[in-house]
């Protein structure tokens, strides 16, 4: 069995769901066993290990493989994150790795422990190999709660660390991507006036003003959305993912609330789409309350792909072309911090947070040599 599997059986066997998706106190909940395993592991092959506290009880992990300070010229991060999605019911059968017909079976295998994986046994088999680079520090960050706040990846951009470039695990099907989209999440209210069910006609009905928002969204506004261009990225997009109103069938609802997901541009910023919304909405007789419920921006990303580290890692990958993605993940917060960034690893998003998630093993295998390699490459 090559290393990287084998991580990536012990690393699907400890379950490790962000407690935003778990009741409290729920034994599976949290990163902090596959924190101690990475460390414990970093530190058998002889790699300085140290842990960041981002929450109580939740820590980054930091392995690092570096010459003497006085020679550190520059900096690569290779950044995957340890936390899992949850589901419905997250049955423990999830966190008991399968292996069938040259895939691997379990909650987290593509993402992102099959990342975790296939990073760390790069870097343990160029430590193994006794690799020292002469001039360039690389770090492995195992990074808490990118599923949910992205609480670590704030911690290290908040830290002040700097760095040449970030390798930011995901699963790309071994593409490097180089730009992908930012997440907003707002919530739009109406208000009315109560009256008694028989007598609707004395009231306002919210629900009644919320419907033609949402239908002017995912009409009219979608449509406009549609015609935007950027050379890596597909459209913004547009998603009314719940409402809530009212309080029983017989009095007229006073108040409905939705909330939706905008999807950005690089170009794009949050305060920018809020006054957008809100003049296209008014402009149609639809005005409502907006609100942003992200406590934390979550921007669009875009790295130069003709940056020095960027290309070499794009040329270790087979790749001529940068390329984009649709989703958000820890990228853009370290390369908001100054780092430049990108995202690469085995697997498929397709196949993320699904209750049958797997990732191929042969994608795992070529994640690891085309790691190994770069970090081999580095003087």
């Amino acid at each position: 069995m090559n290393r990287a599997l084998k991580l990536l059986r012990e690393l699907v066997a400890l379950p490790s769901v962000n407690p935003a998706f778990l009741p409290a106190g729920d034994p599976r909940a949290g990163e902090r066993r596959v924190a101690e395993f990475l460390a414990a592991t970093g530190a058998k092959w002889g790699l300085d290990v140290h842990f960041q506290p981002v929450t109580p009880g939740r820590a980054n992990v930091w392995l690092r493989l570096a010459p003497p300070e006085a020679a550190i010229q520059q900096r690569v991060l290779l950044a995957p994150h340890m936390d899992t999605v949850g589901g419905e019911t997250t049955p423990d059968g999830l966190f008991h790795p399968r292996i069938k017909e040259g895939r691997l079976y379990g909650r987290g295998a593509c993402d992102d422990k099959g990342c975790l994986a296939a990073m760390l046994a790069a870097l343990i088999e160029a430590a193994a190999a006794g690799y020292r680079p002469k001039r360039t520090e690389i770090l492995f960050l195992g990074l808490v709660d990118e599923e949910n706040a992205q609480l670590g990846s704030r911690a290290v951009a908040d830290s002040g660390l700097r760095a040449d470039l970030a390798i930011v695990g995901e699963p790309t099907r071994l593409r490097v991507i180089t730009a992908h989209k930012g997440n907003l999440w707002l919530r739009l209210k109406t208000s009315g006036k109560a009256a008694h069910g028989s007598r609707p006609e004395l009231g306002q009905n919210a629900i009644l003003r919320m419907a033609k928002i949402v239908q002017v969204l995912e009409t009219e506004y979608q449509a406009e959305l549609r015609q935007r261009r950027h050379p890596l990225l597909r459209p913004p997009t547009v998603n009314v993912g719940a409402i809530g109103g009212g309080v029983q069938p017989n009095i007229v609802p006073a108040h409905c609330a939705i909330t939706i997901d905008r999807r950005t541009l690089p170009g794009e910023t949050d305060a920018a789409v809020c006054r957008e919304i809100t003049r296209f909405l008014r402009a149609r007789q639809a005005p409502c309350v907006l609100e942003n419920t992200k406590a934390h921006a979550c921007l669009p990303m875009e790295t130069d792909p003709r940056k020095p580290l960027v290309s070499q890692f794009m040329k270790t990958a087979g790749q001529q072309r940068p390329l984009g993605a649709d989703y958000f993940c820890d990228a853009s917060v370290l390369s908001a911090s100054g780092i430049p960034s990108v995202v690469f690893g085995p697997g498929d998003i397709a196949q993320a947070h699904t209750d049958d998630e797997w990732i191929s093993l042969a994608d795992l295998e070529r994640a690891t040599r085309t790691l190994l390699r770069f970090l081999r490459s580095l003087p």
